[in-house]
């Protein structure tokens, strides 16, 4: 069960890769920013899309932990320390996407930020899901 709907005004283009808003109700779980690390705080991945599958599945670990799943993202924001990096690489990201989250497009912000505090990583990304009760 997705956990809400879609704010989209019917006069606007159509996002690509993301929602305009969302409205939801139930148990909100926060996920920090996760970054492309393994378990024992190993960066994967010396690349962006290596990275950001990695996070994605840290995300979807960590919400499994409150018996939350992917579709129950409702917001999500991504810091991006290379805007060149993250354009050439988006078809490639939209894959590990939609292998890891689904065709689940919550609302999501993506920054460009000049670091992150972790040596090596390129990506992090926060997640804010609603279990519906």
């Amino acid at each position: 069960m997705a956990a809400g709907k879609i704010l989209q005004p019917p006069d606007w283009f159509r996002p690509k890769g993301y929602a305009n808003g969302i409205v939801a109700q139930g148990r909100t779980v926060f996920v920090s920013g996760m970054i492309g690390w393994d378990s024992n705080g190993q960066l994967v991945a010396e690349d962006l899309v290596g990275q950001v599958q990695q996070a994605l599945k840290n995300i979807v670990e960590v919400l499994s932990e409150a018996d939350a799943k992917p579709e129950h993202i409702v917001r999500m924001n991504w810091y991006v320390v290379g805007k060149k990096e993250y354009m050439a690489a988006s078809k490639e990201i939209g894959e590990v996407y939609r292998e890891i989250i689904g065709y689940h497009y919550p609302a999501m912000t993506a920054v460009l930020v000049v670091d992150l505090m972790e040596d090596g990583a390129l990506v992090e990304i926060e997640a804010t899901a609603m279990v519906p009760d």
